[in-house]
């Protein structure tokens, strides 16, 4: 598969079969699995500021619940479309069984650039995408939280919809809520806090210390935000930080040496993760190519923006110095460059543990809202720093004992647990 016809479900399905021949499955099974449950199709009708209305496509499918209700983001985004969701769907099946927490997999969003709406606007698509999907979700079924270019308030406003419709309170319905209103503390922080427990203990596999690692980061929003807080508070350095600005239709990356001040570049970006270019070129900031990230010489590269990043025609100008490609975005590494990066030596963490923490969290929200006693953020963190760890364990030491990928051994994990939970119900 070339990297130019790249297609996430193809993707996520033909690493479904390498890893159904390795644990010889049955063909039931494996055809239960490879296809969602369920998928939903709809179209939202908003009535726009100017009093016109205009027509969203959104979408919501529900790979497997077999080990829990599903689980899985709502995404505002232009490039929207049903086979990219199916395989992130399928992906969040696995990364909850990793994790091992109790709950299976869905994604969703709507096909929409939501930079170009205002505020009224986006509630007004919010709340239709609650409408459109009510009888299809709940707590007990169907768990959503943020994803890309989707937020706290966002997650309210679905709440607040779906508590009108149904008249009571139910906030185990949606998670990443505001704090204070069913969130829970630390829930911004997990995703990327999440993706560098597990680059933690990578880090000490290969004998590397986090205060002589330097990183490059694809992405500001909050998982690459608070991943490179964290990496920073451990002594790594963050020399380089992409960035896109969708109004603008153009990625760029800034740049400082020894190291970029993260705080520094917080206080200049938007809510939708787009650092101000001009005000980083007045701090000091070199501003750069958007693929510049890729190219610098760092010991570790964390994309953490979008799928299809590092590809064929890329991975040849990742620096000989990169020991460790830690994914926080969903299936950001082409089958392709995969193969160079390993054939090369590169520690692939992949994205279905790297990237389970904002799903780990977002259970401990659930958990938090169902019983109505919330954590203080100390222990939730704690909690997922033990639940990430004890999974990347899990993972690599399969991998070592099975001479696997550390992504085939998450999968061949992943997909003997959920397979397991579907013949104990006897649904193959």
């Amino acid at each position: 598969m070339s990297s130019q016809a790249y297609n996430p479900l193809a993707v996520a399905q033909s690493q479904l079969d390498r890893v159904g021949e390795m644990l010889e499955l049955d063909l039931p099974t494996r055809q239960l699995l490879r296809d969602p449950l369920r998928e939903h199709r709809f179209s939202i009708s908003v009535r726009m500021d100017d009093q016109s209305f205009r027509i969203f496509k959104g979408f919501r499918v529900q790979h497997n619940d077999a080990r829990g209700p599903g689980k899985g983001g709502i995404r505002f985004h232009p490039t929207g479309s049903l086979d990219l969701v199916q395989a992130m769907a399928m992906w969040m099946t696995w990364k909850c069984a990793v994790v091992d927490i109790p709950l299976g997999g869905s994604s969703g969003g709507v096909a929409v650039d939501a930079h170009g709406l205002s505020a009224g606007e986006q509630e007004r698509l919010c709340r239709g995408w609650v409408r459109a999907l009510s009888r299809e979700m709940g707590p007990i079924s169907d768990v959503a939280e943020p994803d890309l270019a989707t937020n706290a308030q966002h997650m309210l406003w679905m709440l607040d919809e779906y508590e009108a419709l149904f008249h009571g309170r139910f906030p185990g319905f949606i998670t990443g809520k505001p704090v204070g209103l069913g969130g829970s503390l630390g829930r911004k922080e997990a995703p990327g806090y999440g993706l560098v427990f597990c680059l933690r203990e990578a880090l000490k596999e290969i004998g590397l210390r986090p205060d002589k690692t330097l990183a490059s980061i694809q992405g500001f929003g909050s998982l690459g935000r608070h991943a490179a807080e964290l990496l920073e508070r451990l002594g790594a350095r963050v020399v380089c930080i992409s960035t896109h600005d969708s109004r603008e239709q153009k990625a760029y990356a800034v740049r400082k040496l020894p190291h970029v001040q993260v705080a520094e570049l917080a206080g200049i970006t938007d809510a939708f993760g787009t650092i101000d270019r001009q005000r980083a070129a007045g701090l000091g900031y070199e501003v750069l190519p958007g693929e510049a990230w890729l190219e610098q010489d760092v010991d570790v590269l964390i994309p953490a923006a979008v799928e299809n990043q590092i590809t064929a025609e890329n991975v040849g100008r990742i620096s000989p110095r990169v020991r460790i490609v830690a994914e926080g975005a969903d299936g950001p590494t082409s089958p392709e460059a995969e193969a160079v990066l390993r054939e090369r030596g590169v520690l692939s963490v992949p994205h279905l543990l790297a990237n389970a923490g904002g799903v780990t969290c977002s259970y401990f929200e659930q958990v938090q809202s169902n019983a109505n006693y919330f954590w203080e953020k100390d222990e939730v963190l704690a909690k997922l720093d033990v639940r990430m760890t004890n999974a990347y364990y899990a993972v690599s030491d399969l991998a070592r004992k099975r001479k696997l990928s550390m992504r085939d051994a998450a999968l061949v994990i992943a997909v003997s647990r959920v397979a397991g939970a579907c013949k104990a119900r006897g649904w193959v």
